[in-house]
């Protein structure tokens, strides 16, 4: 897509979209080497924006902490949390990043190596494809895409433009669930048959939302950016729209994309041959549109997954692991924070190691990629993979229950109209990335 299309797309002016193109590098200039990158060579630093600023105010506390790294710019629609993420930024640093309400900006200063996307879902893969075109790195949040096919062409992009994209799917970098994957391969509790992921929450009501007037700290137009417009309501921003189906993909989209990489990972499995999923929204008469409660499974032929999923009720006394892995031989389970036990056949504890959860890692093996120095644990290509199951799930509860995959592409295979529909999306006009 042209440059000149994407500026249009939210209605604004090609020499407004360029307008303050290189102030980010005035400032970086203007500043000391920021404390958290000292004693690393200029060469080596690696000059991060961080977009969306919600769930990205950890990007911002784990780049801050990743040697070499440098906080070059926060952004967001809401200038609150712009300037909270500044504010953190210069405490920390010494040194006030600038804060920026378009992300087209950013893309357009060649003092920017990387950007961080923490957007709503809706955002991620559009973000992600024009930071590639833009010469830029990419670390996405999970799940890195709206829909299956948002997902395939962020992959293709990055392989095209030979940009570095890490999908946001920490515990790929988490040192217990590392060893917990080498101790499956290794036959610790003999060939592995299944694997269950367990998510529970207390979500509360959404309510009904108002039509109201959009707040003067939100620009709800680049809030939007390349969906469909639709009319602001009191509930929806900033974390109801997980579950519109406008914008989110309820739970399976939301936390399912952690679990199932671990199974998928441990299994060693690529693409299902079929998909089921069967729930509803039992809790709430409200705005929600997604699932509360979704039970998924996901045939391999020579394996299975399942996904247990329940919003509105902590099922406290249940006690399953996040993900547990069942073998011949017994089961090794992972908890939430990135720790695993193992039993055997007979209920024996073999092992029980403790975990810590922490995004730095995963940040740090980013940073250490684009230097030259690793490789990536969640290249953007695998971990399409792994999120596809999401998509996919959601298509078959969206329409009756169940859908036939080729495991050869993860593609729908004789699906119906509707399911072929919802394997994309509508763009806003200019915004067509796929």
């Amino acid at each position: 897509m042209e440059s000149q299309d994407v500026a249009e797309g939210c209605g604004l002016p090609r020499r407004n979209f360029i307008q303050g193109a290189g102030l980010l590098g005035v400032a970086l200039a203007a500043g000391v080497a920021p404390a958290f990158s000292q004693g690393v060579a200029a060469s080596r630093r690696v000059r991060v924006a961080v977009i969306g600023l919600g769930r990205g105010m950890d990007h911002v506390t784990a780049l801050l902490q990743v040697p070499g790294a440098v906080v070059a710019a926060v952004c967001d629609v809401d200038e609150r949390r712009r300037d909270a993420a500044a504010k953190k930024v210069e405490e920390k640093s010494g040194v006030r990043p600038p804060g920026v309400t378009d992300l087209r900006r950013l893309l357009e200063d060649r003092e920017i190596d990387a950007v961080s996307i923490a957007t709503p879902n809706f955002w991620h893969a559009p973000a992600a494809i024009l930071a590639c075109r833009a010469g830029k790195h990419v670390y996405v949040e999970k799940p890195g895409s709206h829909n299956a096919r948002e997902g395939e062409r962020m992959a293709e992009v990055a392989g095209s433009t030979r940009r570095i994209v890490q999908l946001g799917i920490q515990r790929r970098s988490t040192e217990t669930v590392r060893e917990a994957m080498l101790a499956l391969k290794d036959g610790i509790i003999g060939p592995v048959r299944v694997a269950r992921c367990r998510y529970d929450n207390a979500r509360t009501t959404i309510g009904r939302g108002k039509a109201t007037p959009v707040p003067e700290w939100l620009n709800y137009d680049l809030w939007q950016g390349p969906v469909p417009e639709r009319r602001y309501v009191d509930n929806l921003v900033h974390y109801n729209w997980h579950w519109r189906w406008h914008w989110g993909g309820g739970e399976l989209a939301n936390n399912g994309p952690h679990a199932l990489d671990i199974a998928r990972w441990g299994l060693g499995v690529q693409y299902p041959m079929r998909v089921t999923a069967n729930g509803g929204r039992y809790h709430f008469q409200d705005d929600q549109e997604t699932p509360d409660t979704l039970t998924a499974h996901f045939e391999f032929g020579t394996a299975g997954i399942i996904w247990d999923g329940s919003s509105c009720h902590p099922r406290k006394a249940d006690g399953p692991a996040f993900v547990t892995f069942y073998g011949d031989g017994g089961t090794l389970a992972i908890d939430g924070n990135g720790g695993y036990r193992v039993v055997d056949a007979g209920g024996n504890e073999l092992k029980k190691v403790a975990g810590r959860m922490s995004d730095v890692p995963h940040f740090a093996n980013f940073v250490e990629t684009i230097r030259g120095e690793a490789k990536l644990n969640a290249p953007i290509g695998e971990g399409v993979k792994s999120v596809h199951l999401c998509h996919l799930g959601n298509i078959a509860w969206r329409t009756g229950g169940a859908v036939e995959v080729d495991p050869v592409n993860g593609h729908i295979k004789s699906g119906t109209r509707k399911q072929r529909g919802l394997w994309s999306r509508e763009y806003r006009r200019g915004w067509n990335f796929v």
